[in-house]
């Protein structure tokens, strides 16, 4: 998408680094095979007094974005920087519901992977089975489905539904998971992601499945706080920027 003009000196540093690090996030979905062609979305908020964020034009492939072509917008949805791009009004419902109600989570990421949506449809979610079940569980809310996510009173109920935690299933729809920056929040994803994938396939196996123990569930969410800090984004985001720049350029522009 090279035909979309810059918009890097139209906007703060700060903004910039936000509008690079989602952009890259983007692509890393779709390395990771996690996109749903154009749907689903992940969102950041811009630093500032206003409570503007970004997120992905409606229509384009997570392999296609740009830093300049995300969509910056304020929390009715309306779009306070000029861009040739809509959004999805079911996108702007979730992402703007968990924007406006946490402080933290200025990273909202939210995605239908195939065994995301295969255990939000199991009645016990997500089981502590192995030990990426574990980070997850250890702050884990659940949804219930309430059809597409177009209903304003939704996000009420979304909102006390995630409480303080960082992690969500989101009902017979998929996965969702907020941080305070767009590093943490992509490896909430990638975590919750893996734990989804080894439960799907372990029970594939068709054998009797091996429960972590209770106390150490117990003690990992006695230190949720703890635990989440140490296996903090950045520990693999730079790693992840340079992979990006060897096989998928362009998404810096």
């Amino acid at each position: 998408m090279d035909t979309i003009p810059s918009v890097k000196e139209q906007v703060s540093a700060a903004e910039w680094a936000v509008r690079t690090d989602l952009a890259a996030a983007y692509r890393l979905v779709a390395h990771f095979g996690w996109d749903d062609l154009v749907f689903t979305h992940l969102s950041a908020r811009i630093p500032g007094p206003e409570h503007h964020f970004l997120i992905n034009p409606y229509g384009m492939l997570f392999e296609e974005i740009t830093a300049s072509s995300l969509v910056k917008i304020d929390l009715a949805g309306k779009k306070v920087m000029a861009s040739p791009f809509d959004i999805n009004p079911a996108g702007f419902t979730i992402h703007s519901a968990v924007h406006e109600a946490r402080e933290d989570a200025q990273c909202v990421m939210h995605l239908h992977t195939v065994d995301g949506v295969a255990v939000s449809c199991q009645k016990e979610g997500l089981r502590a089975i192995s030990q990426q079940s574990l980070f997850p569980l250890s702050n884990l809310s659940y949804h219930g489905y309430e059809g597409l996510a177009l209903n304003p009173e939704e996000k009420v109920r979304l909102v006390n539904d995630l409480g303080r935690n960082h992690f969500m299933i989101l009902r017979n729809h998929g996965l969702l998971t907020c941080a305070p920056n767009v590093a943490d929040a992509f490896l909430n994803m990638y975590i919750l992601q893996k734990a989804c994938e080894v439960q799907i396939r372990a029970q594939a196996g068709g054998g009797d499945l091996i429960p972590v123990p209770t106390p150490i569930i117990e003690g990992i969410r006695k230190s949720a706080d703890i635990v989440m800090k140490q296996s903090g984004g950045m520990i693999a985001w730079p790693a992840l920027l340079r992979m990006l720049d060897r096989n998928n350029a362009g998404w810096r522009h």
